[in-house]
């Protein structure tokens, strides 16, 4: 099981200095949406070069032009790119596609998807890698956390792996790992904290004592 840090308020300066506060207990590094915007995909290959034991995560949230689009985050050193569940199955294959050529992995976000069980079975079937369950910070303000979703994830994937993220914290975190998704995505829990390597590191012993 793999914790992800999302980053997606903070500079590029100010990223690097935060990860080499917390690297010991990260996995995978998610270049988040807001960041991508701000500073390119030059933050991608920032990272991935001064964290090269990280994996990196660019979450472009794609919607049309698929292949062109990830093969952009994985030639500036992205090891995974997200594309929205909600857009056409065209797209995401193409995501796949050069995702499988270069040895990536394509994450699919269900953001807002009205059917998980059977938009599963459609991104099994082009052997989707990683299914998303993600609670917006726009549906978090609304009080919504992403436990239902999981489970019913987890219930109705056969082949592709699992990850979640939707205000998930240290005191939080056992309920998710409970549920043994592949990969536990932590934004604001760590990044908003006030003791940031205190919380990464409880968060990642709930992960290794749980699983």
């Amino acid at each position: 099981m793999k914790l992800q840090l999302a980053l997606d308020e903070m500079s590029l300066s100010e990223s690097l200095l935060f990860l080499d506060k917390v690297k010991k207990s990260v996995d995978i590094v998610e270049i988040g949406t807001p960041f991508v915007i701000r500073e390119g995909l030059k933050a991608i290959t920032e990272i991935k070069h001064c964290f090269p034991q990280l994996e990196v995560l660019a979450d472009l949230k794609i919607m049309d032009a698929g292949y062109y689009e990830s093969e952009l985050a994985f030639n500036a050193g992205a090891d995974y790119v997200t594309v929205l569940g909600v857009t056409d199955i065209l797209t995401i294959k193409g995501c796949i596609e050069i995702a499988n050529k270069l040895g990536k992995k394509v994450v699919v976000d269900m953001i807002c998807v009205p059917d998980i069980p059977e938009r599963i079975r459609q991104l099994e079937a082009v052997h989707a890698h990683i299914l998303s369950v993600h609670t917006g910070a726009d549906q978090q303000a609304a009080g919504r956390e992403p436990i239902e979703d999981l489970r019913i994830m987890v219930e109705h994937t056969r082949s592709s792996g699992v990850s979640v993220a939707g205000g998930i914290n240290s005191t939080s975190v056992a309920k998710y790992v409970a549920l043994n998704p592949d990969i536990i995505i932590v934004g604001s829990g760590i990044t908003r904290n006030a003791d940031p390597e205190k919380e990464v590191a409880a968060i990642k012993l709930t992960m290794r004592k749980e699983a």
